[in-house]
């Protein structure tokens, strides 16, 4: 049991003692904002006294002084502040446990959790049209929402990634007529494909090749080729055209039927998808007999709801207004809302010396997510779509993404960890022998440097479980950025190896790097990034030193 469970049944037992009701309240611990207020706090007073017909300062207040006649060991003063709220602040020993516990977990079991055991989930993204390359816009949602993907396993989730193929109507066939004129130096339809990969994957298309097929094709491996770039690799590449072959869009509007939520008029076939909020109904077989887009993408839910138990999809900005008729769809099949998650990524504007950069030459509209990687390569690419949240917008800087500099984020990050590397080597190499962490002496680990990296390493699992749950990665990239930061500190203000360093206080510190070391791989790993050995830092004359 950790030190936060712990304080938890130390409050639920001095609630039972003072024959307090709480159960309707859950007991809740937060850090406060300033560590000198303590490092936890609880406003279970402020919670149950309005029930109870009390003042809650005078509440809190019989509260703490019950919790100091059984006060855990670990705890080292308990103060009432503002209008009822409970602080603690806890004594450096239980930092030093939070030490073992990392180093013990390592890098597979530290901040895991297994909140998701026996339920799966499908984490459904980028899902591009297979008519060209993927843009850099796409990179945010791909880097999202694989690292969403990431978060949901590391909480003990059975994950599949989907990418859904939109492989049939107007969009594919325009793409197909554009490859062949391309390939028959004819004219491109009106409405058709222009970009320069165009003319080029014409030129490589064999002269007996289904031009759809052979198109389908080459698009999708451009899409493959670009997101394993990314280290991106989908479970599951569903065809929209599968379903029209396998019946599952007619069954799907036949259980529609079945459940009173369509009706027809004009000779279309309607969702009446206001009676679940929407602003109005919607189409989903057009007069001629065509599905709109809608119909086959409820059949796509409807798949992915037999094959898992909550559904999470990562859309791009121009679906905010799909997401209502989407819910209301899966509410008449029964699902509910909560098991599906959407996620609505805002744009990103590229940047290059301030400038915004808009076009590419190679496709004439757009700027290749391949180019963005090629540019800063891979993990600067990931970290940084991962910078912020989704749901504003972001500014690309290719340049600062691109340069091995200390105002680069994701190298401040890498650099902490080739530098515990760094400093493991050079123990290696001084003939440092670390004993094993329960034989060493950690409460030498006292300095305000050392301490702070244990309680972040302490709020590393709290931070995993609660990005999974609000969908919010850009939550660990911070975590990481903090962490490095602090780590930093710690290496140029504690003294680690050398003559006039104490040798119990060397070993106590070598692990506390091992820990550090742990919590940036996790981290990473979680966003997708690489945790180097080595690295090159630029200086202000452009020229690298490690």
């Amino acid at each position: 049991m950790n030190v936060r469970d712990r304080l938890i049944e130390a409050i639920e037992q001095a609630l039972h003692d003072l024959n307090v009701d709480f159960s309707l309240q859950k007991i809740h611990l937060e850090r406060p904002a300033n560590t000198d207020h303590g490092d936890w706090s609880t406003n279970i007073a402020l919670a149950t006294a309005k029930n109870l017909n009390r003042n809650p300062r005078d509440l809190a207040s019989e509260i703490a002084a019950t919790l100091e006649q059984q006060s855990p060991d670990f705890v080292e003063e308990i103060q009432i502040a503002g209008p009822g709220f409970i602080n603690f602040k806890l004594n450096d020993a239980w930092l030093h446990e939070v030490l073992v516990q990392v180093v013990t977990a390592g890098t597979d079991s530290w901040a895991a959790h297994n909140v998701g055991e026996n339920q799966r989930v499908i984490v459904e993204f980028v899902s591009a049209n297979p008519t060209g390359p993927l843009h850099a816009g796409h990179g945010r949602g791909a880097c999202f929402g694989d690292s969403v993907a990431r978060l949901y396993q590391k909480c003990g989730y059975s994950v599949q990634r989907d990418f859904y193929i939109n492989d049939r109507g107007a969009q594919m066939r325009l793409y197909v007529e554009s490859l062949s004129a391309r390939a028959s130096n004819a004219e491109v339809p009106e409405g058709g494909y222009h970009g320069e990969y165009v003319r080029e994957w014409a030129a490589e298309m064999p002269s007996d090749a289904d031009p759809f097929e052979w198109g389908y094709q080459r698009a999708l491996r451009s899409h493959r080729e670009t997101l394993e770039a990314l280290n991106i690799h989908f479970d599951n590449w569903f065809s929209e055209k599968s379903m029209v072959d396998s019946g599952a869009i007619e069954s799907t509007l036949t259980d529609l039927q079945e459940a009173r939520a369509v009706f027809e008029s004009d000779g279309a076939v309607w969702l009446q998808s206001t009676q679940w909020g929407d602003d109005k109904d919607r189409v989903l077989v057009k007069s001629d007999g065509e599905y709109t887009y809608l119909l086959p993408d409820i059949a796509y839910h409807r798949d992915k709801f037999e094959r898992a138990d909550l559904l999470v999809n990562v859309w791009g900005a121009d679906h905010h207004g799909y997401i209502t008729r989407m819910h209301a769809a899966m509410s008449a099949l029964k699902h509910k809302p909560e098991d599906l998650q959407i996620a609505i990524t805002q744009m990103v504007r590229l940047q290059r010396d301030g400038e915004e950069v808009k076009i590419s030459k190679r496709t004439g509209d757009i700027v290749e997510l391949s180019e963005v990687i090629q540019e800063v390569g891979s993990d600067a690419a990931r970290f940084t779509y991962l910078l912020l949240s989704v749901d504003s917008s972001q500014n690309f800087d290719l340049e600062l993404v691109a340069q091995q500099v200390n105002e680069n984020p994701v190298f401040y990050v890498q650099y902490a960890h080739a530098r515990i590397h760094s400093i493991m080597k050079k123990a290696d190499q001084e003939g440092v022998t670390l004993p094993p962490v329960e034989k060493v002496n950690l409460s030498l680990l006292n300095n305000p440097r050392e301490l702070a990296i244990l309680r972040a390493l302490q709020e590393l699992p709290e931070t995993v479980l609660r990005s999974t749950q609000e969908i919010a990665p850009h939550r660990i990239t911070n975590w990481a950025r903090d962490f490095a930061s602090l780590f930093h500190s710690f290496y140029h203000d504690c003294r680690i190896i050398g003559e006039d360093i104490d040798t119990e206080l060397t070993e106590a510190r070598l692990w506390l790097v091992e820990a550090s070391r742990v919590g940036l791989v996790v981290s990473l790993d979680l966003l997708g990034v690489s945790a180097p050995k080595e690295m090159w830092r630029e200086d202000e004359n452009g020229e690298s030193n490690g």
